[in-house]
């Protein structure tokens, strides 16, 4: 092998761990919706609920958002602006509210994972049956420490509070790999949240 080859398979190499360093492994996707999720026209407003969904701290008031979770706003109003929903004014009523939250937690690989239940309006499993569902991530490999991310948003209406949609997102990284970083978790798990939406209601996926 001539030195020209070897430096080009050194750097390709390189090159190749390289990305898999920085990307985030597959997503598993759950969703479910009432059949007006797939009906909202191009411009229709919505507002973001400024409490973490899920925060029981959030609900009286005593729990400030976390620039983690700002990341994971952001992230999170760009597939709705994609999808061609807009942002209403600072305070201004709207016909949706969205609500989001994410968790983040260590553990080793060698255990085992917690089924994730998914459910809109507080039932698990299809919508309002009140069925669960498990969700678990295959990871392989020996043991390492990870973390489990995941992106729960859910959609209501703004006048009822009946909720339309809500969907759960899940991955897990490596602790030190820098597709544990909140902007690349967050626009990775996003995007797969919001892929083909509504989705298919109550079928989960995996987004590579």
């Amino acid at each position: 092998m001539t030195r020209l080859s070897s430096v080009a398979l050194r750097t390709a190499a390189a090159l190749a761990l390289g990305g898999c360093a920085t990307a985030v492994p597959p997503v598993e996707v759950t969703r479910f919706h009432a059949n007006a999720a797939a009906g909202w026209a191009p411009g229709t407003r919505y507002a973001v609920d400024p409490a973490p969904l899920g925060d029981p701290a959030a609900t009286i008031g005593s729990a400030q958002p976390s620039l983690e979770w700002a990341s994971y706003r952001t992230a999170v109003e760009r597939q709705l602006q994609l999808l061609g929903l807009v942002a209403a004014d600072s305070g201004a009523a709207a016909p949706l509210k969205v609500r989001i939250g994410f968790d983040r937690s260590d553990r080793q690989t060698a255990g085992k994972r917690s089924p994730v239940s998914v459910g809109v309006g507080g039932s698990t499993g299809s919508y309002g049956s009140g069925v669960g569902l498990g969700i678990g991530l295959n990871l392989g490999g020996g043991a390492r420490q990870m973390q489990d991310l995941q992106l729960s948003v859910r959609i209501d209406d703004g006048a009822s509070g009946q909720a339309l949609w809500e969907g759960r997102a899940l991955t897990a990284v490596p602790v030190k790999a820098p597709a544990a970083q909140p902007s690349l978790a967050a626009a990775k798990l996003a995007e797969a949240l919001f892929r083909g939406f509504p989705g298919e209601s109550g079928r989960t996926i995996t987004v590579p």
